[in-house]
């Protein structure tokens, strides 16, 4: 592959990869920890990652516990939690907090279809700007250095990659659906 295609798929690819991060914190009815991932807690004065302030397990399929390193930051991780928009009320016993994650309805089922499918079309926009920017930039260097078919032979590869990428995209979308539409 040429180098000059290379920095394109490496940005498609962080574009795919996007996509598939915040595809991991969309629940589907079971407890997953990924939910968590954007909640920061206020620790002595600094957000930070919810992750790095206690032990996160799944005692049950729709149940998340946190653990925190410290007692202390038990109203902290829970405030956290409620301004978040994870939409689950935390408890505590004074040494845990318990996340229990309740049935999705039907209609929420389809609104979370319905926003994967967004953010997935949000993905593929996104990676045909970079197939848009690659063949501006290959037009550019047709007014210097390089012939006709080498530029046609630079947007056909940029056009290949951008069809996989769509395909990966719409395979991530047809998975994520799945995966929440099933009960």
């Amino acid at each position: 592959m040429d180098s000059r295609v290379k920095t394109y798929e490496d940005k498609m690819n962080k574009a795919y990869e996007f996509l598939l991060a915040d595809y991991q914190t969309i629940r589907a009815g079971r407890a997953n920890p990924h939910v968590l991932d954007k909640i920061k807690v206020d620790y002595y004065g600094t957000p930070t990652p919810l992750q790095q302030v206690g032990n996160i397990t799944v005692p049950e399929a729709r149940m998340l516990q946190i653990s925190p390193w410290e007692k202390s930051l038990i109203k902290e991780i829970e405030r956290a939690i409620m301004s978040s928009d994870i939409g689950i009320t935390p408890s505590n016993d004074g040494s845990v907090i318990r996340l229990v994650f309740p049935e999705l309805t039907e209609d929420r089922r389809k609104e979370l279809v319905k926003d994967i499918k967004k953010k997935g079309e949000e993905s593929k926009v996104a990676i045909r700007n970079i197939r848009r920017d690659a063949n501006d930039a290959f037009k550019k260097l047709a007014k210097t250095e390089v012939s006709e078919d080498e530029i046609k032979d630079l947007e056909d590869e940029v056009q290949k990659l951008t069809d996989k990428f769509i395909k990966d995209i719409d395979k991530a979308v047809e998975e994520k659906s799945k995966e929440i539409m099933t009960v």
